[in-house]
């Protein structure tokens, strides 16, 4: 049974359309939607990072981004403590 959501401009129809072809597709074109997605998403963590320390070096950049993806502590094992710079 599909709920109506108010905030989607997809009419009920159209949606159970799409989700029967979700259910349809073979699974590697799953998994190259779901990376395509996390790499999309990842750029745009990459343009916040940059727009939030624009004098960060692009190593600086990606220790952010793991920060953001591992978790600080997680970031801290992998690639060493660091003293991230304030947001100018």
């Amino acid at each position: 049974m599909i709920v109506h959501d108010p905030l989607n401009d997809t009419s009920p129809e159209v949606e159970a359309v799409l989700i029967n072809l979700l259910r349809q597709a073979p699974s590697w074109k799953k998994f190259k939607m779901v990376g395509d997605l996390n790499s999309t998403v990842k750029q745009f963590a990459v343009i916040g990072i940059r727009q939030r320390f624009p004098s960060a070096t692009d190593q600086e950049v990606r220790r952010h981004l793991a920060d953001i993806l591992l978790g600080a502590e997680l970031a801290a094992k992998v690639y060493g403590e660091w003293h991230e710079q304030s947001p100018t």
